[in-house]
């Protein structure tokens, strides 16, 4: 691989952690805007901007340094308890948040440099933190905003004792101070006297000088210690923070990565330089060979030889005591590229197949035969485990959406998260963001009134959007709920009726009016605003959802609330079915959906409907509904399923038992039809198409009522 491909995966592995940063950074000022005195979240999100900054650093992305660096000196302060979280505060970060997110976005897109237009919002963000820098180190950043590569200047304490060799080597001490003015300015310049023999002792090619001086300057400690480098050997040179600059070195160690080793501390935030702390660990060897006895720690000798003061050291141990109380409680996890997950589920599923094949050929029974199914099944969950994720990463992710929409609102909602520990497909949670975010701003918008109508109608200012997740039979459950005025019958089905959607004399139950909202270009609102009011967005909410094999249903109280209820697949690869046959054709049906099998009796109540235990069940004939040729079986029976509460039977030929299928999609050509969502190959090879239970019942149950209203 070449140099560039390297760089490129580096760049790559940076991106994709950067984003997790980022997120980190989102989340983490939304729960301060709750909890402003939360410790441990300030921590998170001074640690997430640290990172970004530093990694950053390493590719040479100047103005990610610069950017982050301004943020990041922001959050010290509230780390330090120097400045409060606020409102305003937040409001002030989570743009900058964002901003920091379109530039990793740039990054991943190729564009290693920002165009003019996001410099310009770049530094119309820094201007917005200026109130909250002071006259600090991060406000001097912000004034000097355009010079990306700008590094802040730092103070420091000069202690030079040239060798009194240094003439004859030809070498000028006043040289070395002029030159320490061309990267900082010098001041404070002190003659240390206290070497000078008298004057009939003095050799005029002996040097005696000494001088005590402070630099303030943007360059690293190795820039000013490359300055001595010719005179090193022969002199004393020491370079150590100037004591009003021990704090800012304190609170930088505080704000860095946790690390166990005092060392890799005091390098990374400058105040040691490796040489010096390569020295100072031969001083360490030497004494103990000497002594005989335990090293001393080198932070002692860092202080001992006048290196680095001693509340720098204390700071860096600081470091390493809570990195390693902490080191334990880290969870341990790998990063999987989704390509090869998704081979392995691909293979697993292959392995399915085959082994159904297998037992085919073997037979029934067979002690071998069921410990390899067995095992089979075991690879099978564990291997979709590992792309199931905890969804409340996905519903934590609308606390910025309810903030920002509530702000452009003027209206007080609390966001209530529960059951984000469900876990789903990762693939399903990539792909139900979008409709989970219509929901989300549609209830904010329509949903939940504002705080003026709220108290006239008895409910306190605030209100109340829930985001609630568990799995139910095989399924995962979303729910998006609110206390807000619930939907109005009337005005969907006036506004329906004007449109043309249904007629006028049409009678429809509640949950027929409900699911009118659905359609496309409906709107009950009166207005059109940049969030709603153009009839765009809840039909694409049905259609992701039918598109994912999942179903939608909506609850409403009017005046109480609504809640919307998504009903998905745990998964989109493998499900557990039952084969059920129909002539010369088999289909499968996801066993979850499956409450009761029974024998369809000789005499139905009707054309499509029979009587199961008193009640009257409305049933599906597959041949009729597939144009099935042939003559149906003389002993027939009816798997019975369940969709959104509703019970449907389904009439057919034979039952073939349970199996796991592996679903394939049908492809482009296929792709109209409603009630089919898949297919998969059985063990002797044949084709086997996988109903979607949910359109096919809502189909049936709309074509049955076309026929009552034709009838009647």
């Amino acid at each position: 691989m070449s140099t560039d491909d390297d760089m490129r995966e580096a760049l790559d592995t940076f991106v994709t952690e950067a984003r997790d940063l980022v997120q980190q950074l989102e989340e983490g000022l939304l729960d301060l805007e709750v909890r402003p005195a939360a410790a441990d979240t300030v921590n998170t999100v001074f640690r997430a901007a640290h990172t970004l900054k530093g990694s950053s650093g390493l590719f040479g992305l100047r103005h990610l340094v610069q950017f982050t660096h301004v943020v990041e000196t922001v959050l010290g302060s509230v780390r330090e308890g120097d400045l409060e979280v606020s409102p305003g505060l937040v409001s002030a970060l989570l743009p900058c948040a964002d901003h920091i997110g379109t530039m990793i976005e740039g990054l991943a897109g190729g564009r290693l440099e920002p165009d003019a237009a996001q410099a310009a919002e770049g530094a119309a963000l820094l201007a917005g933190l200026e109130p909250y820098l002071g006259d600090g180190p991060g406000a001097t950043a912000v004034r000097h905003a355009e010079d990306a590569g700008a590094a802040p200047e730092r103070s420091w304490r000069l202690s030079l004792r040239f060798g009194a060799d240094c003439l004859r080597n030809g070498m000028d001490p006043l040289s070395f101070l002029r030159y320490l003015g061309s990267i900082g300015t010098v001041s404070r310049v002190s003659v240390d006297d206290s070497g000078l023999p008298a004057a009939e002792q003095m050799d005029p090619e002996t040097c005696y000088l000494a001088f005590e001086a402070e630099l303030l300057s943007g360059a690293p400690k190795e820039e000013i210690e490359a300055v001595f480098e010719f005179v090193r050997e022969d002199s004393d040179i020491r370079i150590v923070p100037a004591e009003h600059q021990l704090d800012a070195y304190v609170r930088a160690i505080r704000a860095m990565p946790e690390s166990d080793r005092v060392g890799d501390v005091l390098i990374s935030s400058g105040a040691v330089t490796e040489l010096e702390m390569a020295e100072a660990l031969h001083i360490q060897q030497e004494q103990a060979v000497r002594s005989g006895t335990r090293p001393v720690p080198i932070g002692e000798i860092l202080v001992e030889h006048g290196i680095v003061p001693r509340p720098i050291v204390d700071a860096a141990l600081n470091r390493q005591r809570k990195t390693i109380e902490t080191r334990s409680q880290d969870t341990q996890t790998i990063r999987i590229d989704a390509a090869r997950l998704d081979r392995l589920i691909d293979l697993v599923g292959e392995l399915v197949i085959a082994q159904s094949s297998t037992g085919l050929r073997a037979g029934a029974g067979g002690e071998a035969q069921s410990e390899v199914m067995r095992l089979v099944d075991e690879v099978r969950h564990s291997a979709l485990a590992l792309r199931m994720v905890p969804i409340g990463t996905t519903l934590r992710r609308f606390e910025r959406v309810v903030r920002d929409v509530c702000v452009e609102l003027g209206k007080e909602v609390s966001l209530v998260i529960t059951g984000g520990d469900a876990e789903m497909d990762k693939a399903l949670v990539e792909r139900i963001s979008d409709p989970l975010l219509h929901l989300v701003r549609n209830s904010l918008d329509h949903g939940i009134e504002a705080p003026a109508e709220r108290r006239r109608h008895g409910k306190a200012a605030q209100g109340t959007l829930r985001l609630n997740a568990y799995h139910d039979a095989g399924n995962i459950v979303i729910e998006v709920g609110d206390d807000g005025r619930g939907l109005d019958r009337e005005k969907i089905l006036a506004k329906a009726v004007e449109r043309g959607v249904v007629d006028a004399d049409a009678v429809l139950t509640d949950a027929e009016v409900h699911d009118l909202i659905f359609e496309p270009g409906f709107s009950t609102a009166s207005t059109v605003s940049s969030l709603s009011g153009r009839g765009v967005g809840m039909d694409v909410v049905r259609r992701n959802v039918t598109g994912l094999r999942g179903s939608i249903e909506v609850e409403t109280t009017r005046g109480a609330g609504t809640t919307i209820r998504i009903r998905l697949p745990l998964t989109l690869a493998i499900i557990d079915g039952f084969l059920v046959g129909v002539g010369p054709s088999s289909f499968i049906v996801p066993l979850d959906r499956v409450t009761e099998i029974v024998e369809l009796p000789s005499g139905p109540l009707g054309r499509d409907c029979m009587n199961l235990r008193g009640e009257v069940l409305p049933f599906i004939r597959l041949r009729d509904l597939f144009d099935i040729p042939g003559e149906p079986a003389r002993r027939q029976s009816v798997v019975i399923v369940e969709q959104s509460g509703q019970r449907t039977g389904l009439v057919v030929d034979a039952l073939l038992g349970e199996l796991q299928t592996v679903i394939k999609p049908l492809g482009v050509l296929f792709s109209g039809l409603s009630c089919i969502s898949g297919s998969t190959i059985l063990g002797s090879g044949e084709i086997a198409l996988i109903l979607d239970v949910g359109p096919l019942v809502a189909d049936h149950s709309e074509r049955e009522h076309v026929r009552a209203r034709r009838a009647a």
